[in-house]
């Protein structure tokens, strides 16, 4: 895998957040940080998008007015919407890692 097949995974992964409500935590942009600090990010947007999620479940489970039943599963069709693409991203990563640690000098 290539670097511009990893940076086009991660504008999937910017284009899909933004797509499903999750807003990236810092406006810095990526080479700021370098890569590790985006693919954290992305990390702490997908939990974040989680934990809101739950919460949002849990008040719903308790009763709490003003929770529609709609938003709270459209809120958790996001998070795994969002966890399914950072578990991708993952996968295709550890696949380049392999390829790479295959490579013959």
């Amino acid at each position: 895998m290539s670097i511009s097949a990893i940076e086009s995974v991660l504008q999937q992964m910017r284009v899909t957040a933004l797509n499903t409500g999750i807003a990236p935590t810092g406006a810095a942009p990526a080479e700021a940080g370098g890569f590790a600090a985006e693919l954290k990010r992305s990390i702490a947007n997908i939990n974040g998008a989680q934990q809101s999620a739950y919460a949002q479940a849990e008040s719903f489970e308790l009763g709490k007015p003003g929770v529609a039943l709609n938003d709270v599963m459209v809120d958790l069709q996001k998070a795994n919407v969002a966890f399914q693409t950072g578990l991708q991203v993952r996968n295709r990563l550890v696949t380049a890692y392999q390829e790479v640690m295959n490579m013959q000098a």
